[in-house]
């Protein structure tokens, strides 16, 4: 069969290596991909939001099926449109894409349907939001509404950081303006943060491993958020028993309930950030897509034939899919760029790929691109250096030996992967 796959992050590399193990797939493209993609099949010049374009590529080619990574096309309607032209597509469409593509939308949703979540007020004024932050005077999350790269959120630990979040929210537009029309303010969870993925038919759900994400840039859970510094899985012994049955029960199931009975059946793959409180799990955030790293630690782990189950999740037949995994340990170390998730330069050499490759680890490019034949930084999360371990830690030392073998100015990356409770015990 012949796939495209959208996108050109880390998690579209990912996903082109999966579906390359498959002995059903016999073309595999990657629009617009990048240097990483380009050694699993062929890179097409065409933007990952340029829909039209896509589609008119996937009927020339006659591609079988079109597997889309990001986020913005999904909102934007590309499942929409491939279906309306006969074309097979994996995702959800874009009316229920916009549980990420609108977090008042996620939020009122919850709500809806009596899911549980952190308590939250939305604002469309910036006084009225201001006014409420010096009510409550403590600690608060501030989020943006739209979509944001996985940095539109404040977990302020006072006042004073609130009110600076909802100002670069709703006065500067750091987010840029339709993001920051409203802001969402909700109190601040206590618990552990897991990440938890269901492949979704619209009416049946088959949960993935469990995978940890490190959001803030630096070691020990400080610094701003990220797109994910790092991910690693499985996590034993963090989802309790009772607290999954809750979790499906509670949140899973009634948010395919919630979005069938609204008309649009989500079909692709859901992603739950869960904070797992001493009162149950309840949902952070909703991902409408593979979370980036998550993907990658997912990937390399999963031993079941992707394109089959991807087929299953358009086709209905989940309830006949049962996923087989690797039962090693896999880790993702996020290399950035300096600066990063500020301002950060580009362009600058790469070089050590193939060392650290020769230690085992499978190294995803994420913000890179090719000049001149040269393999040069193109974004803040430049690469995502993984590994299989038969435990953690050696999983960890593979994944960390082959990050020293990779060279670039200015490189950052959290060391504390894997190992973020013992990081902020130690602080």
């Amino acid at each position: 069969m012949k796939i495209l796959v959208v996108g050109n992050g880390g998690r579209e590399h990912a996903l082109a290596w999966k579906l390359k193990q498959s002995p059903r797939v016999e073309q595999l493209f990657i629009a617009p991909g990048n240097p990483g993609t380009a050694t699993l099949g062929t890179n097409v010049p065409i933007k990952s939001d340029d829909i039209e374009k896509l589609a008119q590529f996937a009927v020339e080619q006659k591609i079988d099926l079109t597997v889309v990574g990001p986020e913005i096309p999904l909102t934007i309607g590309i499942i929409d449109e491939f279906n309306r032209r006969g074309l097979r597509a994996w995702g959800p469409s874009k009316a229920a894409a916009q549980l990420e593509g609108s977090k008042v939308a996620m939020k009122e949703f919850l709500r809806r349907h009596n899911i549980p979540t952190a308590q939250f007020k939305i604002f469309n004024k910036i006084a009225d939001a201001k006014a409420y932050i010096t009510e409550v005077d403590g600690p608060l999350v501030v989020k943006c509404d739209g979509l944001a790269a996985g940095k539109g959120v404040t977990v302020a630990k006072n006042a004073a950081e609130a009110h600076d979040a909802v100002e670069r929210i709703m006065v500067k537009h750091e987010f840029g303006a339709a993001a920051g029309k409203h802001v969402v303010i909700e109190e601040t969870l206590r618990g552990e943060e897991i990440s938890v993925f269901a492949f979704c038919d619209g009416r049946n759900a088959v949960l993935l491993d469990y995978v940890q994400d490190h959001k803030q840039v630096f070691d020990g859970d400080e610094g701003p958020n990220t797109g994910g510094m790092g991910t690693f899985s499985p996590v034993p012994g963090l989802m309790k028993p009772r607290d999954e049955d809750e979790m499906v029960r509670r949140i899973l199931y009634p948010t395919m309930a919630g979005l069938l009975k609204e008309g649009r059946p989500y079909i692709g793959v859901l992603y739950m950030g869960l904070m797992i409180t001493d009162s149950g799990p309840k949902v952070i955030e909703y991902n409408v897509r593979f979370g980036d790293p998550e993907c990658q630690t997912l990937m390399l782990r999963l031993a079941s034939d992707l394109p089959g189950v991807l087929e299953a999740c358009i086709d209905g037949k989940l309830d006949q899919v049962e996923l087989e995994w690797d039962a090693r340990t896999a880790v993702c170390v996020t290399m950035a760029s300096g600066g990063y998730p500020g301002k950060y330069p580009s362009d600058l050499p790469i070089s050590g790929l193939d060392s650290a490759q020769a230690q085992n680890a499978t190294v995803f490019h994420a913000g890179t691109r090719d000049k001149n034949g040269m393999v040069v930084t193109a974004g803040g999360r430049v690469l995502s250096v993984c590994a299989l371990g038969t435990d953690l830690d050696a999983a960890r030392t593979v994944a960390y030996t082959a990050c020293d073998a990779i060279r670039f100015d200015g490189k950052h990356f959290r060391k504390d992967i894997g190992k973020r409770r013992e990081a902020r015990k130690a602080k």
